[in-house]
């Protein structure tokens, strides 16, 4: 294991639970994790994906989220086969590498939208290749109590059966309250599992409340937070894709590079204005909750919630999207 560690991404050493949790994937047990954003979830799935034979499928929620994974694996490997996605951004042609891709054994890891999964001719295509292994990802989604419930997610059980009865599965989530968890059991059909919980103290993570007074002295504290970090990366929450639109260009107005990010815009420009980011082409992005969802870019100093979040579950995670090098985080 320790080997194929350094192999595939350069480490010598496991974090936290890493090691356990790719022990019991690797020998064919159901695995469930609990594990603080910016913990290293990923590698959980990534490194015994590579390791076994076949090819692992992973279940994720959001098209970028799965751009960007498939991105980084490509980049530890020598081969862009060894990583692929499934989803309706492909064409058909496309489609048909890929499936050819993993039916000639030389995809490792398949990243897949539930959506797609249900389809009948994937779920024939896969009962004809090995299966290491199912990881679902961002598993509180399965949850009518977790914060991005998707209902597709509660049809992955019967999807699996249909392909073979006894696909090893592991499912991940950085929730960790009660309800969501026996939720995520249950719904999954999970009998005899390891369940590994991480801290959810990030202690690289300073918070600070301060009092929102009127909207021209709030943008104007925030101006000032934002000139303390010149030339590096932030995310603002707001509430509404009005607001987000209307900081990005205060921020623009002051020699800031911002780019607002909602549902509201087309895909291109989301997944442009996702890049820019990471290629640091922006520094601050304003946005709704819909952004930031397994945007694995580590370097991002600050957090700033100009209004409320949804939860405390939200709140965590969403300020968890800093410091995930282990360096100082402000939120």
């Amino acid at each position: 294991m320790r080997e194929a560690l350094h192999k595939y991404f350069g480490f010598d050493t496991f974090k936290d639970n890493q090691e356990a949790i790719i022990t019991s994937i690797l020998k064919g047990h159901d695995t469930f994790v609990i594990m603080p954003t910016g913990g290293g979830k990923s590698l959980c799935y990534q490194l015994p994906a590579l390791m076994l034979e076949g090819t692992a499928i992973i279940i994720s929620p959001l098209i970028a989220l799965m751009k960007n994974q498939v991105d980084s694996i490509r980049g530890y490997s020598h081969s862009d086969e060894v990583a692929h996605f499934l989803n309706s951004s492909l064409t058909k042609s496309q489609m048909k590498q890929v499936r050819q891709d993993i039916a000639d054994g030389k995809t490792k890891l398949l990243f897949i939208a539930p959506e797609t999964l249900t389809k009948d001719e994937n779920i024939e295509f896969f009962k004809q290749v090995n299966v290491s292994f199912v990881a679902v990802d961002e598993a509180h989604c399965i949850s009518e109590w977790g914060h991005d419930f998707r209902p597709e997610y509660r049809r992955i059980r019967a999807m699996l059966d249909a392909i073979r009865d006894d696909i090893p599965i592991i499912a991940l989530t950085a929730t960790a309250t009660p309800k969501v968890q026996s939720d995520i059991l249950k719904n999954i059909d999970m009998k005899q599992y390891n369940s590994f919980v991480s801290s959810f103290n990030r202690e690289n993570l300073f918070y600070e409340v301060r009092p929102k007074g009127k909207k021209e002295q709030t943008l104007k504290q925030i101006l000032q937070l934002i000139k303390q970090f010149p030339g590096k990366s932030g995310i603002i929450y707001v509430q509404s894709r009005k607001t987000a639109e209307e900081i990005a260009q205060v921020l623009k107005v002051n020699n800031i590079k911002a780019a607002p990010y909602h549902a509201g815009l087309d895909a291109k420009t989301r997944s442009q204005t996702q890049d820019d980011f990471l290629m640091e082409a922006v520094d601050v992005i304003v946005a709704t909750i819909a952004f930031g969802m397994g945007i694995d870019k580590p370097d991002v100093r600050f957090v700033i919630h100009y209004d409320i979040p949804k939860s405390i579950e939200n709140y965590y995670q969403e300020t968890g999207r800093a410091g995930r090098d282990g360096l100082e985080g402000y939120c």
